[in-house]
């Protein structure tokens, strides 16, 4: 186990040098840890005080009126870790106004009877304190070499709790999105639970900053923890437990990096490995893509749910794509990012409670989600579920130095497993369309398509240009040939329904000009283009241009 390094002021006291002096007010402050001294005089001492300094004095700054509780309040302000003072060169008694105050912030006050060599106190204490970083260092050597041969040797994090354990002496936790969580020691069920519930905050927000943070479990405790990264996501937590009187010092911070890196790697392993062994569950997507299994028990077993009553799973299909726009990136490059954006999503599915296969063809990754429907608001929590995980994906996708676009899309939800290949096929046609339309870019759900449902029923090509040259080829000709912009106007017009004046604003253009185009749409489509039949073949035909053009 490694010593404690922190320096506290009850340490100071036991030093030869301080064997003449007296502790004259706070007692209760003597675990104040000491980081380094100073020896200040001056009444305007708060830019020159950082916290954890002693601060060594004649005194000399009590003559002046009201200098003493000023000269006070500012280092307790800074705080400071204590305060030396030496009787006889400036001053001959302390006011009891100063020990009262000193005792009524637990502000330890030393005083020497005598004058003392106050470059003695400063040359010992300093001494001391760089011997005590040195050991420091070397006890973070031992321990960073420790945890090297642990994450060589294993991908037990049992392991990496109790080697922390042993070097801070102080209850480890590990609260875990993807896994089951651990204590070392084993907690108390009381003490798992209120940990768990105070990280709760965290798993909803997804705060991935990377950066350590400190939980109040309660009155006399807090948990410091130190996020466990992978591919740009937070995955897990480890951390220990400590008084709230007493500051997490750096020794700690630096040992939880440790851990958290040697878990990172563990975990990254882990994954990687499972990832191997899902590959072989992939037959079963493909299967249930091109309808050969039609047991809905068989499937479940196969997928390895529980077999229960029919209505008791939520089931989604989904599409994922990986692209580079036209960047140059070489094969070796793809296969990478690829291999790691199918590791991350394996995990986000498990941070997110899903349970998910995975099957890879080229650079699209078909999935199967299953969810248990415990009420009414399982399809809804499966929906936000799926939300969170595209915005993860998404954030990943952007940090890669060559930039990753993603795509997605989920076809509707259903109660049998069996009916997924109607839910792939709706995920590849949400896909295209939040790929191809740029007003539809946002959307993940089949069922937010709208109007596009009917477009993508008709998947022949020939159709919809057929369609659209017969409603809009006569305009289309005339913006090849002239600047009118008239398909921007109609579409603008209808979408306003009507209204010349917002109309006019949508194009950020006079009304003038707009009365102009209009003529000119009259002219061409009629005067009966804005009546409700031929406004809604109109309409349908500017969905298929925009679809078929962008």
């Amino acid at each position: 186990m490694a010593k404690n390094t922190a320096v506290s002021i009850h340490d100071l006291l036991r030093r030869p040098v301080f064997k003449a002096a007296k502790l004259a007010a706070g007692r209760n402050g003597l675990e104040r840890s000491v980081k380094w001294v100073h020896i200040l005089e001056i009444t305007n001492v708060a830019p020159y005080v950082s916290k954890d300094d002693l601060i060594l004095s004649t005194g000399l700054w009590m003559k002046e009126a009201k200098g003493g509780l000023t000269y006070l309040e500012q280092l307790i302000r800074q705080e400071a870790s204590g305060l030396c003072i030496e009787l006889g060169t400036s001053i001959t008694e302390i006011p009891e106004a100063i020990v009262e105050y000193c005792e009524r912030h637990d502000f330890p006050l030393i005083v020497f009877a005598e004058p003392v060599r106050f470059v003695t106190i400063t040359q010992d204490i300093h001494g001391l304190l760089i011997n005590q970083q040195h050991q420091l260092l070397k006890s973070l050597e031992q321990f960073s070499r420790r945890f090297q041969k642990l994450t060589l040797a294993t991908t037990d994090v049992s392991a990496v709790l109790r080697l922390l354990h042993e070097f801070t002496n102080k209850q480890v936790a590990y609260i875990s999105f993807v896994e089951t969580n651990r204590f070392y020691p084993k907690a108390a069920p009381e003490l798992s639970h209120a940990i768990a519930a105070a990280m709760k905050p965290y798993a909803e927000q997804d705060m991935d900053s990377g950066e350590p943070a400190v939980l109040r479990l309660d009155r006399e405790l807090n948990v410091m923890l130190h996020p466990i990264v992978c591919f740009e996501q937070t995955l897990a937590y480890i951390g220990v437990l400590q008084s709230r009187r007493h500051e997490p010092g750096d020794t700690t911070v630096v040992m939880l990096d440790y851990a958290a890196q040697s878990i990172g790697t563990m975990l990254l392993r882990t994954l990687f490995k499972e990832e191997k062994i899902q590959r072989d569950q992939n037959r079963l997507v493909l299967d249930i893509m091109e309808r050969r299994v039609e047991d809905e028990d068989e499937a479940r077993t196969r997928m390895g749910l529980r077999v229960r009553g029919k209505e008791s799973y939520w089931f989604a299909g989904g599409l994922f794509e990986i692209a580079y726009g036209e960047q140059e990136v070489v094969q070796e490059q793809k296969e990478s990012d690829y291999q790691d954006f199918v590791v991350l999503l394996r995990a986000l599915l498990k941070k997110q409670g899903l349970y998910g296969l995975l099957a890879a063809q080229e650079n699209r990754i078909h999935v199967l989600i299953a969810k248990e429907r415990i009420n009414e608001d399982s399809a809804r929590g499966l929906e936000k579920s799926l939300l969170r995980l595209r915005a993860e994906l998404d954030e990943f996708a952007l940090s890669r130095p060559q930039r990753i676009v993603m795509h997605a899309g989920f076809g509707r939800f259903r109660y049998r497993l069996t009916e997924l290949h109607a839910g792939i096929r709706e995920a590849r046609q949400a896909l295209e369309v939040s790929r191809d339309v740029t007003a539809m870019k946002n959307v993940l759900f089949y069922e937010r398509l709208g109007i596009y449902q009917l477009l993508k029923a008709i998947p022949d090509p020939a159709v919809h240009r057929s369609f659209v040259d017969a409603h809009l080829g006569a305009l289309i000709a005339h913006d090849k040939d002239n600047s009118y912009q008239l398909i921007d106007t109609l579409d603008a017009y209808f979408k306003c329904a009507g209204s010349k004046q917002d109309t006019a604003n949508r194009l950020f253009i006079h009304r003038q000009t707009l009365y102009h185009r209009i003529g000119k749409l009259t002219e061409i489509l009629g005067e009966d283009f804005f009546d409700p039949e031929r406004r809604i073949c109109l309409e349908m035909a500017l969905l298929m241009y925009r679809s078929g053009r962008e």
